[in-house]
């Protein structure tokens, strides 16, 4: 529904410190037009430069409550609002490089009144500056 808004520009950075660059990570959004507790986010999967990344290497912070994507389904007690920029975050030794990259965002929520998974997928070229 929000698909083009999954993505949030100028958000793209790398983790760690300069002497040991960790991962990297990006903000975004729901595609969805309420907010959802956290249990009901089944994938959030990120592809950076055609490279799609383990569910076990992505985290999810809200409102400043860190969470592995794998820990999820188990999360009855927070929420992700509607319109609310979470980061997500990538372990990936050494970052990625300075300069354009292609990211796809792919997001699978299970909607309570929806027979099949909802979600959506955006894409866009966002920039690392150093």
């Amino acid at each position: 529904m929000f698909d083009k808004y999954i993505i949030v520009e100028d958000t793209l950075r790398n983790t760690g410190d300069d002497d040991d660059v960790t991962g990297f990570q990006l903000g975004v959004r729901l595609p969805y037009y309420r907010g959802l507790g956290l249990s009901m986010v089944e994938d959030i999967e990120v592809t950076i430069d055609g490279e799609t990344s383990s569910s076990a290497s992505v985290s999810l912070t809200v409102h400043g409550n860190t969470y592995k994507l794998t820990d999820l389904p188990g999360v009855f007690d927070d929420r992700w609002e509607m319109g609310e920029v979470a980061t997500v975050s990538v372990d990936k030794a050494g970052g990625l490089t300075e300069g354009p990259h292609s990211v796809a965002v792919r997001q699978r929520l299970r909607i309570s009144y929806m027979p099949v998974p909802g979600g959506g997928t955006d894409h866009k070229t966002l920039t690392l500056r150093h």
